[in-house]
């Protein structure tokens, strides 16, 4: 099989000091060999400093106003005593509000829920040791979902260094492998160009998180900045001149019966372009659960979400599928389950911005290492070119209908039998609740236009499943490490990068209690963050598994109190209470629309308890290691 690349970008920074260790060779589009970046992406113009040029300041100094300078508005910050010279510092700025989390994690979930709101780098801040240590999740989750995110963690004088000192770790060491880059800072000199550099290694080609470790006697030393040393990325320049590549792929769907595209997180930015390709060739979308909102469900060719939990016509659109065209995506096991069987008849077009994605867990037949942007943007305008009349099918003379008269009317009429054949359904249990039917009247209420946040578990497919998401950065998951507790500091980053939006935390019970002390911070602060609970006193995602593949016993995945399973244990609305925050909980199906009208009407933060049957199921389920055709159906 022919394998069309161009040839990406990459960047690896000379090792020119010790401290400053690349970690791996990453793709960063369109940046020419040698680049010389005068300025970050999104950093303050015309910025006023509020120290005279030649005026010496401390080193957290330097770093709030190299912060300031690269337009940061928010610091999820937790003080300890290796980070106190920058809280200080913070305190002084007028620019940079901190946003006190009540645990390290919730910082940094909240700054990855602010740069997935908002597109824009989240900023988390922590001491030295465990307050550092509490954020390796966040950092992990980030660079999982190519979150960009700058972590900043203070740490031991560099006298201390190397001796085991009170809280010191070596946190550049453990975090060499979850993060894109990440600096010790052994001189106060260097920390606007390390600022600088960070941010723009966290933005530019594929996102992720940046580290920077800095000793607490840095923090202190005396300094005149140098704010315009200019950055140099090496690497190979990457370009789309080679416009037969991108004729290549026209000609591949010119000649396929079956096409589907295969949207994943990569397609974040180029929602429109995405939109404007399947106006232009009626081609249907399978999305991923990244990449969820890059196409509006709402839409007659969305397939909706594909995998594991996806819908059964998304997952037979692509196992029937003869052209597969996969933008932005990476092949992860949830989407393919057995991945020799994935897509088995297609021929694959693969673009991506990372080069290590493409060919990693499935063979393209054509791959194309550029920002999918750029990519659908040359596609585009060659099928306009072509007047938008590229015929996928053999049936020429088939006049046009709603979808576009490119595509083929015998795979849509397909399409719509099966979409017919295999509608979403769930069990139902008289009065009780089904969480379904509650997302279901939650999209109904908000008009599909909330932004959703989710912790991890059965209700995480649910909020997938059946809220129709229209719009990218509406939708916040911890997708590819899948972190419990993850919800509700994503919700508070949320509100806080998108003031005005309707932001809900769709939470279950297991996952909502792991960072549950962030109700203090919503209470503080103030965040109209809207937390809808599916409270079904287990641990549901394991209870599933347990019925589907165990003896149907519950293996520590009961959460209430044993001695009394009648209660409600332990009680939400407590902990609301706790937090001066308004609360209610919900037992039947006929009171729960009402119920829903009150936590979206309810000014500020709301909790609303909804009781589920704990027998309630994710399906569509393919196992582990499975294909489409061993998907266990049915009602749920």
């Amino acid at each position: 099989m022919a394998s069309f690349k161009l040839l990406p970008t990459l960047f690896s920074i000379p090792n020119t000091n010790p401290y400053r260790k690349p970690t791996i060779r990453t793709c960063l589009s369109h940046r020419p060999l040698n680049a010389i970046l005068e300025s970050s992406p999104g950093g303050a113009k015309n910025f006023i400093s509020r120290f005279a040029a030649d005026e010496p300041r401390k080193g957290s100094d330097i770093l709030v106003e190299a912060l300031e300078r690269e337009g940061v508005s928010h610091v999820f910050g937790y003080p300890g005593g290796a980070s106190m010279e920058i809280h200080e510092a913070l305190a002084r700025s007028s620019m940079i509000r901190n946003v006190l989390p009540r645990h390290e994690q919730g910082g940094i979930f909240a700054a990855d829920g602010y740069a997935r709101a908002s597109g824009r780098p989240g900023v988390c801040l922590t001491s030295s040791g465990p307050g550092a240590t509490n954020i390796i999740s966040g950092i992990a989750d980030a660079n999982f979902d190519s979150i960009p995110i700058v972590a900043i963690t203070g740490q031991v004088p560099r006298r201390l260094m190397g001796t085991d000192a009170f809280q010191e770790v070596p946190l550049t060491d453990i975090t060499r492998p979850i993060t894109k880059f990440n600096y010790l800072v052994l001189d106060v000199e260097e920390i606007p160009f390390i600022v600088k550099e960070a941010f723009v290694i966290a933005t530019s080609g594929r996102p992720g998180p940046v580290l920077i470790d800095i000793p607490r006697d840095i923090q202190k030393e005396m300094a005149i900045p140098n704010w315009n040393r200019p950055i140099m990325l090496h690497g190979n320049a990457s370009s789309l001149q080679e416009k037969d590549l991108l004729e290549e792929i026209v000609r591949l769907i010119s000649q396929s019966k079956r096409p589907v595209v295969y949207a994943g997180g990569g397609c974040m930015n180029c929602s429109e372009e995405l939109r404007r390709f399947v106006e232009l060739t009626g081609i249907p979308v399978a999305t991923t659960l990244m990449g969820l909102g890059v196409f509006p469900c709402t839409d007659e060719l969305s397939l909706r979400m594909l995998g594991m939990h996806g819908t059964m016509l998304a997952n037979y659109a692509v196992d029937r599928s003869d052209l597969l065209l996969a933008f932005g995506v990476r092949f992860d096991d949830r989407v393919t389950g057995k991945v020799e069987a994935f897509a088995e008849n297609a021929k694959i077009v693969h673009i991506d911005i990372d080069p290590t994605e493409i060919g990693k867990n499935k063979k393209p037949h054509l791959s194309i290492c550029t920002d999918v942007k750029l990519a659908l943007e040359g596609i585009n305008r060659i099928l306009e070119e072509n007047a938008a009349k590229q015929v996928i099918a053999v049936e020429k003379d088939i006049p046009m209908t709603k979808y576009n008269d490119n595509a083929s009317p015998t795979w849509r009429k397909e399409i719509e039998e099966q979409k017919e054949k295999h509608p979403p359904t769930y069990r139902t249990f008289g009065e009780a609740i089904p969480p379904q039917y509650a997302i279901q009247l939650l999209d109904e209420l908000t008009n599909g236009d909330a932004i959703i946040c989710t912790g991890v578990g059965q209700h995480q497919m649910w909020a997938a499943q059946y809220y129709k998401h229209k719009n990218p950065r509406h939708w916040l998951s911890s997708s590819g490490l899948g972190a419990m507790g993850f919800g509700l500091p994503a919700a508070m980053g949320a509100a806080l990068a998108r003031p005005g939006a309707v932001v809900v935390d769709i939470d279950g019970d297991g996952s909502f209690m792991m960072n549950i002390q962030e109700l203090a911070t919503i209470r503080v602060e103030n965040l109209p963050v809207k937390m809808m609970i599916f409270n079904n006193q287990h641990l549901g995602m394991v209870y599933q598994y347990e019925y589907e593949y165990g003896d149907s016993n519950s293996m520590h995945s009961y959460l209430g109190n044993p001695s009394n399973q009648a209660e409600v244990f332990p009680d939400m609305l407590m902990f609301a209470k706790a937090c001066n925050i308004a609360a209610a909980r919900v037992t039947k199906k006929g009171e729960l629309r009402e119920a829903i009208e009150k936590m979206l009407e309810t000014p500020g933060p709301y909790l609303l308890d909804v009781m589920v049957p704990h027998e309630a199921q994710v399906m569509q389920l393919i196992p582990d290691g499975s294909s489409f055709k061993d998907a266990i159906r049915g009602a749920q």
